[in-house]
């Protein structure tokens, strides 16, 4: 395997094996997905950029760049060889406008269509580039030792959990498909799948899903594209006479069946692979979202109970860790430091796995919006600086993301670091009170968590909230709180994220996350409106609050927040971090 100062000139002459003169290459698998099995981490073996989002673009006589947004840039300057790959905002310089630039338009730029979608093309064709679709991938031809595609078996997720029968499942998404007049639907979210059918797998990290294809007809039967192997007998009992389990290779045979028929793809989420084979086999394209996506967003009552529940146990383990950190955390390095609140969530019997790599940053590391310590990287926690800890757990009822700030001082913090704090506060506050129509999207309610922080010029550049699946990605669609105009408006059952943040570079990071569930709220007759449920608890560190900045209204909250987790995660404490909860959540008017 060649070293990675050697891979960007193999990529080159591959290239000109295949007679083409650049390469686009996106960050993901073939089902896009943000979490990926390790033979799929292209990006990261050919640039050494390891961010879950981002793309390159190699020429083979020109530049090479890589391309990320807000959350990554600082992470991908320490990563990539700036002498080798310039290094990119996507927003600030957008890929298709760079790759124009340099003279695209005369070029033959490859990509591999199983990775990429129709969207996420679009922009390149818009601009007359010349884009070619390969029959194999290039970096695959390079990576000798590129580890195997995972393996792991499809088991069953329990009624008593999924609260919904996967046949009603299907029925309801069949019945879709009929009303819009399509025929079959691919589904080629993992996620979606599993939801779908019931099921939950171990193929990549921290997402509980099989990779795995599937086609879900009009009449509510459905193609299950993986290695009947996989299917243990109890699973496949599990998933019913309905559902037909095919091979992966039988891939390609299924798309040119469908002949004449409507097929439903969603551009943004299915690789272009699929519109190709289709259109090829004279099928109609139905463009439209992933059927499953805003159904499975919806928790019904029993997920909405397990997330609950999951966040209780999640709580114990975080104010079980918020209290060693307290008394032992300066000295230890940050790797030692996420690797104790595992120990902690792992003290649960149904704790899974963590939902995502630990974001554990101390002072100028916490300003890497999402830092990976690794123990190359991994900082001793000193002293009077600001710490911040973003994770999350899967549980097999419920899926959990939280971050929290601290200051290992044993003071208040300086003025300079409270202000900033309180205003991050003060927004992630705003959002959790907020009372709004339905059909409000998060783009209507993200200037919410932004206005404390914009009346002082400060500003974060990340969304503000994402959706959480139930024991399945930490990072789901369809909706989003974010600047980012999207058209899905926030519906009873989600759960979302509320995180405003400020970051210093070379200084330190504050980011403050609960996740909310929304649902009905009482409103004037005719109107309908939603409220949010705050689902995590663990306190917020007082030493970094600013009282005078706080309103009557923010004060109540912040204590009826903090007595509420004191009730409910006091009882689960040993005495000694009983009684430091006791003093993180007082009243904030006592001081």
């Amino acid at each position: 395997m060649p070293e990675i100062s050697a891979r960007l000139p193999a990529l080159r002459r591959v290239l000109e094996d295949m007679d083409v003169d650049g390469f686009l290459l996106l960050r993901g698998d073939e089902h896009l997905g943000e979490y990926v099995a390790p033979y799929a981490e292209r990006l990261a073996w050919l640039s050494g950029f390891t961010g879950s989002a981002g793309m390159a673009v190699v020429l083979r006589d020109g530049p090479a760049a890589v391309f990320s947004d807000g959350r990554y840039i600082t992470q991908m300057d320490q990563q990539v060889d700036g002498t080798a790959w310039s290094r990119l905002h996507m927003r600030d310089t957008p890929p298709a406008e760079w790759l124009a630039a340099q003279g695209g338009r005369g070029l033959r730029i490859g990509y591999d269509p199983r990775l990429v979608g129709e969207a996420g093309l679009q922009p390149f064709l818009a601009r007359g580039l010349d884009m070619v679709p390969l029959a194999a991938n290039p970096v695959d031809r390079i990576w000798t030792d590129q580890p195997a595609a995972p393996g792991t078996p499809c088991l069953p997720h329990p009624l008593s959990f999924a609260g919904e029968d996967s046949a009603d499942k299907r029925a309801r998404m069949a019945a879709v498909l009929r009303a819009e007049g399509q025929d079959a639907a691919i589904v080629g979210d993992p996620t979606s799948v599993a939801w779908l059918l019931n099921i939950r797998g171990n193929d990549v990290p921290y997402t509980p899903a099989c990779l795995a294809f599937a086609i879900l007809h009009a009449d509510a039967q459905l193609d299950l594209f993986i290695d009947p192997a996989r299917v243990p007998p109890d699973t496949a009992h599990w998933l019913g006479q309905q559902v037909r389990v095919v091979p992966p290779s039988g891939l390609d045979a299924a798309l040119t069946a469908l002949t004449g028929r409507t097929v439903r793809v969603d551009p943004v989420g299915t690789a272009i692979w699929f519109i190709q084979t289709l259109e090829a086999a004279g099928a109609t394209i139905a463009r439209a979202t992933d059927p499953c996506a805003l159904p499975r967003a919806c928790k019904n009552p029993v997920e909405q109970e397990g997330a609950r529940r999951a966040h209780l146990l999640d709580g114990i383990a975080l104010c079980r860790f918020l209290h060693w950190v307290d008394t032992q955390g300066v000295g230890q390095n940050e790797l030692q430091a996420a690797t104790q609140l595992d120990a902690f969530r792992a003290l649960c019997p149904d704790y899974r796995e963590e939902s995502f790599p630990a974001i554990s940053g101390a002072g100028p590391n916490g300003a890497v919006i999402h830092y990976r310590v690794t123990p190359d990287s991994a900082r001793t926690i000193g002293a009077d600086e600001v710490y911040l800890i973003d994770s999350g757990g899967q549980y097999p009822f419920g899926t959990t993301d939280v971050t929290r700030t601290l200051w290992t001082g044993k003071g208040p913090a300086p003025d300079s670091v409270r202000g900033p704090f309180t205003r991050v506060l003060k927004g992630h506050i705003a959002l959790a009170l907020a009372r709004f129509p339905v059909g409000t999207t998060g783009h209507a309610l993200d200037a919410l968590a932004r206005y404390a922080l914009w009346q002082d010029g400060l500003d974060y550049d990340h969304g503000t909230g994402h959706g959480i699946g139930s024991y399945l990605s930490v990072h789901e669609g369809p909706c989003s709180i974010s600047p980012v105009h999207r058209p899905v408006a926030v519906a009873a059952g989600m759960i979302l994220s509320d995180e405003p943040g400020y970051y210093r570079p070379g200084a330190f990071g504050i980011r403050l996350e609960n996740l909310l569930l929304a649902h009905p709220t009482p409103a004037e007759a005719g109107r309908s409106f939603l409220a949010f449920e705050t689902l995590t608890l663990a306190p917020f560190d007082r030493r970094l609050i600013d009282p005078a900045l706080l309103t009557r209204e923010e004060t109540a909250w912040l204590d009826t927040y903090h007595a509420r987790v004191f009730d409910l995660i006091a009882p689960q404490l040993a005495a000694d971090a009983r009684a430091w909860l006791a003093g993180a959540c007082a009243p904030i008017v006592a001081e």
